[in-house]
Formats: structure tokens, C-alpha cells, sequence
């Protein structure tokens, strides 16, 4: 296992890091607890020290469950995340801040937060949403400032919405926030437009999610391919989804010369290419998959020319029609 700097905290993080929310049962059909277990014990025992779960994975069942797995260990670092009071998930402009991030709010969640996690500091507190027409809000800013003056957080952080890599850039020029997370994969490429750029020159944390694309990269979904209702993968890749991206895969496979089996593979360590990238989180809610993600770290960042071939499958999609 690999170890980078989470920004310029002075924190060493896992380059591949355990996305816990698939553990929370909520969203995703086929989680099951002892295997969860399993799979949190395998990841720390495989090097694995970065863990990224929430308050709304299972209304705090996947922090439990770390909780269950790690006690009050000190050799992980734990990421956490607040969910929107209102529950609004994609924050349009001009929406209220008391509407999604109110600060008594804010400060409860971390609580009970802490209390599922059974610390009394988490080491990264994220805001699971944001739009950042918030980030002179003063009262957005005081909240920040007391999390951290409490002694309850050590690092504040963002989950940028999704698809949205530019949005969260005023909020990072107050010098309030340690780090992001974001979406970034072989299709979704747009976080090296801005956001990458000011990280690194920031040192600021990036923490990348859904690097397989929500199953996407992994070479098993095909046209073929059907989730349960419940699962949110089933909306996700309605209509001709599946077959837009069989086709966008095999395209991948015959411009690298690797397998479909190669695929997960080759999905990681085109994130880790990126100097800017301090860990990436695949969820891994069995054993095997813990052993093949973290292959992946050793195996290091992809060759000049892969990622000169992997920068023309760049795929840009509306994903709100």
C-alpha cells in the first residue's frame, strides 16, 4: 500500500481508501453486516487507513459499523460526512443555506456523528452537498470555525455536488476548507479543468469518489444488465444507458489492449495518475473486492501514453435528462 499527503494537513492517507457507502444498506440492495465487517477488517489489515462513510449510508448504520470494525483505533482516519436538513441533494442557485446547512444543525449531526462513530474527534467532517453561492455566508463560515475550535473536527472538507468540480472554488478562497471530494474517473475527467490545478497550488485534500463510474468501469454491466428496484443503480443507468456504455467500455479495451478483467484495475490507477489526488474511495463490501482494489495501489500511476489513449474517453453526459 501507498501513502500520500492528505494536502498540506500534514495527514499520510492510503492511496486507495474504503468508500463505506455501500456497507450503509441504504441505496445499495445486497449489503450484509458480517461481510461489511469482514470486508472494513480485510481493507485495515491490507494497509488501508483512510475510511469515508456518512451520517445519511443507512442513517448512520455504515459509522456504526466502523465503529464495530475499529473501536477508538487510532491508525485510521476517519471521514465523515452531514447530510442536507432538507434533504435536497442537488442545491440549485440562489437556495438558502438555512434551508441545507443551518449551523445548529450542522453541530447536531456532527454529535450524533460521534456518537455513532463512539469518538469524540473525527478527522474529517464534510458538508455532503454544496452549491457556492454559500461560501461568504457568514454564518456558513462560523460554523466551520466552531467546529474546529470544539476539538470535535480536525479537518473540514466539502463532497462537491456531483458532476460540479468548479463548484466549491470561492469556498476553498476563504481558507476555511481542508479539503474536497469529488467525482473523477476515465469518463469524467472535468476535475483537471480547475479544480485539480488548485489543489495542488493550495494544498488542499482531494479525496475521489465513484471511480468506477458506479459500476460502469468495473466490465461486468452490459446491455444486459438489470438492478433491483430500491437500488439506485437502476435509475441511474435507465434508457439506453447500458448500452451507451458497453460501447464506450469495449471502445477503452481496444484502444489499451487490456481485458474487461483489467478494467477495475487500469479505473483506479487512472486516478491515482493525478498528482492532485490524495486517496480514491471504491466501495469494497467484500473481500475480493478489497484485494483487487488494493492491487491496484502498488501497481502505481498508468504510463504517459495510457493516459495520453484514456484522455480521448473523456465523456461528457447530461445527467439530469
Amino acid at each position: 500500500m501507498q501513502y500520500r499527503n492528505f494536502g498540506k494537513s500534514g495527514v499520510k492517507v492510503s492511496d486507495i481508501g474504503y468508500g463505506a457507502w455501500g456497507i450503509g444498506k441504504s441505496m445499495w440492495i445486497g449489503a450484509n453486516d458480517v461481510e461489511s465487517l469482514r470486508s472494513l477488517t480485510a481493507a485495515r489489515d491490507a494497509g488501508v487507513n483512510f475510511f469515508d462513510t456518512a451520517l445519511a449510508y443507512g442513517d448512520g448504520h455504515s459509522e456504526q459499523l466502523i465503529a464495530r470494525a475499529f473501536g477508538r483505533s487510532p491508525d485510521v482516519i476517519i471521514a465523515s460526512k452531514v447530510p442536507p436538513k432538507d434533504s435536497v441533494w442537488d442545491v440549485k442557485a440562489g437556495d438558502p443555506l438555512q434551508k441545507t446547512f443551518p449551523k445548529k444543525y450542522v453541530l447536531s449531526c456532527l454529535d450524533l456523528t460521534l456518537k455513532h462513530l463512539c469518538r469524540d474527534r473525527i478527522d474529517i467532517y464534510q458538508f455532503h452537498t454544496w452549491h457556492d453561492d454559500w461560501a461568504l455566508d457568514p454564518e456558513w463560515q462560523e460554523t466551520v470555525r466552531e467546529m474546529k475550535a470544539s476539538g470535535k473536527v480536525r479537518l473540514a472538507g466539502i463532497s462537491i455536488q456531483n458532476h460540479q468540480p468548479a463548484n466549491v472554488l470561492k469556498a476553498l478562497d476563504t481558507g476555511l476548507i481542508d479539503s474536497v471530494q469529488v467525482i473523477y474517473n476515465i469518463f469524467d475527467q472535468s476535475p483537471e479543468d480547475e479544480l485539480f490545478p488548485y489543489c495542488e497550488q493550495h494544498g488542499i485534500g482531494v479525496i475521489v469518489r465513484v471511480p468506477f463510474d458506479e459500476g460502469a468501469l468495473t466490465g461486468k454491466l452490459t446491455p444486459e444488465t438489470r438492478f433491483p428496484d430500491g437500488d439506485f443503480r437502476h435509475h441511474y443507468f435507465r434508457g439506453n444507458r447500458r448500452q451507451d456504455v458497453w460501447d464506450a467500455v469495449q471502445a477503452i479495451v481496444r484502444d489499451t489492449g487490456i481485458t474487461l478483467d483489467q478494467l477495475p484495475e487500469l479505473a483506479l490507477r487512472f486516478c491515482l495518475s493525478a498528482a492532485a489526488v490524495s486517496t480514491v474511495i471504491p466501495g469494497m463490501r467484500n473481500v475480493h473486492h478489497v484485494a483487487a482494489n488494493v492491487a491496484a495501489s502498488d501497481a502505481g500511476p498508468l504510463s504517459p501514453d495510457v493516459l495520453l489513449k484514456l484522455c480521448a474517453h473523456r465523456w461528457v453526459r447530461n445527467f439530469w435528462h
